[in-house]
């Protein structure tokens, strides 16, 4: 059995070309076109993955087979078992990454399915602040910002979906350090860091984001 080899993102990549082909097959007789589609959802999936073994890249080429909702719903699956789960962090951890915060609420960590998360977020809804901590390069690194719901839908900056969205503001260090002089960088990104964790398929934007605003 191959070890864990697919993040919560990559898997997002293989639900969204499994809908992909099984909508084409309710809508589409053309042998022709089926078989385009199939290789072109394939394509997207393994452009992913930089680094897979043959029995990775066979089982995921399981995929242009399938027929039915059955089959594609047995085959995610099935693919559960190989999530690599977001690394291990203690509550003790997470308080470190933000020594400013002496009332940081730390979020349940018993209640998180961590396969299923690419960056594990909370919002303080009484202090209107929103926490994100991301693995990166061996480390921890955690950002913290006020939100602000906006009441409407739109594309988030993390995942590049069209959901309901909040304004991020994040103070970061000033080219010119100053106690009068800070500077912010705001975004719009997902309400709903759930949602949003469901979605993401890319992780470019959000890394550059964290980067950008890290202490």
């Amino acid at each position: 059995m191959s070890k864990p080899f697919i993040k919560n993102h990559q898997y997002n990549v293989i639900k969204k070309q499994a809908e992909f082909i099984q909508s084409t097959l309710r809508n589409v007789a053309d042998q022709r076109v089926l078989d385009t589609v199939r290789y072109s959802a394939l394509t997207n999936m393994l452009e992913a993955f930089p680094d897979l073994t043959e029995d990775q890249q066979r089982m995921l080429e399981q995929i242009t087979t399938f027929e039915t909702a059955y089959d594609f719903q047995r085959y995610l699956g099935e693919l559960e078992s190989y999530l690599e789960s977001y690394p291990a962090i203690m509550p003790k951890q997470i308080e470190k990454l933000f020594p400013k915060n002496k009332k940081l609420k730390v979020p349940d960590l018993q209640s998180i399915d961590f396969r299923f998360v690419t960056y594990l977020s909370w919002v303080d809804i009484a202090a209107g602040r929103l926490f994100i901590v991301y693995p990166f390069e061996g480390q921890f690194i955690g950002v913290e910002g006020k939100i602000t719901p906006t009441n409407k839908k739109g594309y988030c900056l993390f995942c590049n979906r069209h959901h309901e969205l909040a304004f991020f503001l994040v103070k970061t260090k000033p080219s010119i350090p100053s106690p009068d002089n800070y500077a912010a960088i705001g975004q719009y990104v997902c309400m709903d860091n759930q949602v949003c964790n469901q979605s993401i398929t890319d992780t470019g934007a959000l890394e550059k984001f964290i980067l950008s605003v890290r202490k």
